[in-house]
């Protein structure tokens, strides 16, 4: 399946400001299922974009606009071809949990084992894996699925009702939060049981027969988790899914703090407006030859967007 993929983010100023620096974390990753086969980034005030690859195979674009400007505006778009996964075994073997222990010893996973910033331990995390029955039972894939469901019928999705940086603790005790909050839940718990788990950025394509609880318009949130024989497969406890063909990664990291898709700073004193939008759609168009953009990205004038409101889609993303 091919989906092209539009993503505006623009933030308004009340005063001009100067000096933004700017990261964006919007490129789709290329690994196993999925290849991203173009990308580009338009940025308005024209900026030169730079990329790099962080620790965990990212990409990362960064600019700077030195000038005043009351406005920034970037715009990517990506096209991506995203492969079915092969059809899932319903249970692993008896052995799974010693195989697991195994891979787990002899590689380097220690980073997505440990307390991040937003997947803490707290004493209301633990109180809810008591009352989830979070605990080594079964096999691992058997476990995994059963806590993806108990996550997705526990808690329920309602927007604005916790902040991009709230901790885990406000959705526990509410028992309502969005996408991030859910990944960080349930990434706190897998990793309890000693199980490698790292979130997941990224978009969900929108079904029309049997609608996601996840918005439309916003980027998406997930989880990984390391198993044996498997490698690491994803979990979309938001929705009760298995990551598939309708999910498109860009980043992983500990936690969302390691993959917020825009980080910056600016010089000024200014209060900020922003505005985002996401589109994703099929598309039949066939593969561009150049698999990146060569050269500066130069910014191209883009259509109005239906504003979305600050916190509701900080927290998509």
């Amino acid at each position: 399946m091919f989906y092209s993929i539009r993503h505006l983010t623009q933030f308004r100023y009340d005063s001009a400001v100067s000096e933004s620096l700017m990261e964006a974390r919007m490129h789709p990753r290329t690994e196993g299922s999925q290849r991203c086969l173009s990308f580009q980034l338009s940025v308005d005030p024209r900026a030169m974009v730079y990329q790099y690859r962080d620790y965990l195979g990212n990409s990362v674009h960064h600019f700077d606009v030195p000038g005043k400007h009351i406005q920034l505006r970037m715009i990517a778009e990506s096209l991506v071809e995203v492969q079915s996964v092969p059809e899932l075994p319903k249970r692993l073997g008896a052995d799974a949990w010693t195989q697991l222990d195994a891979l787990v010893a002899s590689g380097d996973y220690w980073e997505m084992l440990m307390p991040s910033q937003f997947a803490q331990p707290t004493e209301a995390l633990l109180e809810l894996s008591d009352k989830l029955s979070v605990v080594r039972r079964d096999d691992p894939l058997t476990f995994l699925r059963e806590l993806n469901e108990s996550i997705y019928t526990w808690f329920e999705y309602v927007p604005k009702t916790t902040h991009v940086d709230s901790p885990i603790d406000h959705a526990i005790e509410t028992r309502c939060g969005v996408c991030q909050d859910f990944a960080h839940i349930m990434t706190t718990l897998v990793r309890h049981v000693k199980i490698p788990c790292r979130y997941v950025s990224g978009y969900l394509y929108p079904r029309a027969m049997r609608p996601d609880r996840s918005s439309e318009g916003a980027s998406h949130a997930w989880v990984e988790a390391l198993l044996p024989g498997l490698g690491w497969l994803g979990f979309d406890p938001t929705n009760n899914l298995l990551a598939g063909e309708r999910h498109i990664r860009t980043a992983i990291g500990r936690d969302y703090a390691d993959v917020p898709p825009t980080r910056g700073v600016f010089k000024g004193k200014a209060a900020s407006e922003l505005k985002v939008s996401v589109r994703v759609a099929p598309s039949d168009a066939p593969p561009p030859l150049e698999t990146e953009m060569s050269g500066p990205p130069q910014w191209e004038p883009a259509s109005e967007v239906e504003q979305i409101d600050v916190q509701h889609q900080q927290q998509q993303q």
